[in-house]
């Protein structure tokens, strides 16, 4: 996943190990809150992001079809690691934990890994290497990355 160094609102593409593009994240520029638009290459909507203002702690919705698909929020109180939670209808929640420096993060259901997260150091924009695990939903998995990248970066410089 790769941020464009610059850009109006949050686009960038996400690629598979090949490097080839298949997904594209449409910021919406000049909104109020965040809200992204998850799509595929073709320009079909996957999932739609949108920021739920007037909260304690930095939330997230995740809409697919038109049905809720999860909230994503941050845990006020986590010392020393960042933490949210991912709340999908049914039992399948999921956790995000990341390091101080929200470099590396690990998203568990039921303690067992679904995806690790790994942001280059060196990097022109913001870079990313998320590795799914097989069965999981990759557009659910891949689209809580980007809220927990946006809930952790947003208006701090490093976006663009």
């Amino acid at each position: 996943m790769k941020q464009k160094l610059f850009s109006f609102g949050d686009d960038f593409r996400i690629r598979d190990e090949s490097g080839a593009d298949v997904y594209f994240v449409d910021g919406k520029a000049f909104s109020i809150g965040s809200k992204l638009s998850f799509q595929d290459m073709a320009g079909n909507e996957l999932a739609f992001i949108r920021q739920k203002l007037l909260n304690w702690s930095p939330t997230y919705e995740i809409w697919r079809g038109g049905a809720l698909a999860a909230v994503v929020k941050k845990e006020l109180f986590a010392l020393l690691h960042h933490r949210f939670t991912v709340d999908v209808p049914g039992p399948d929640d999921l956790e995000a934990e990341g390091d101080f420096l929200d470099h590396e993060y690990t998203l568990r259901r039921g303690g067992r890994a679904v995806a690790t997260v790994s942001k280059r150091w060196f990097a022109l924009g913001d870079t990313y290497g998320i590795e799914v695990a097989d069965g999981e939903d990759d557009v659910l998995v891949l689209a809580s990355a980007v809220v927990i990248d946006e809930a952790c970066h947003r208006g701090d410089g490093k976006r663009h």
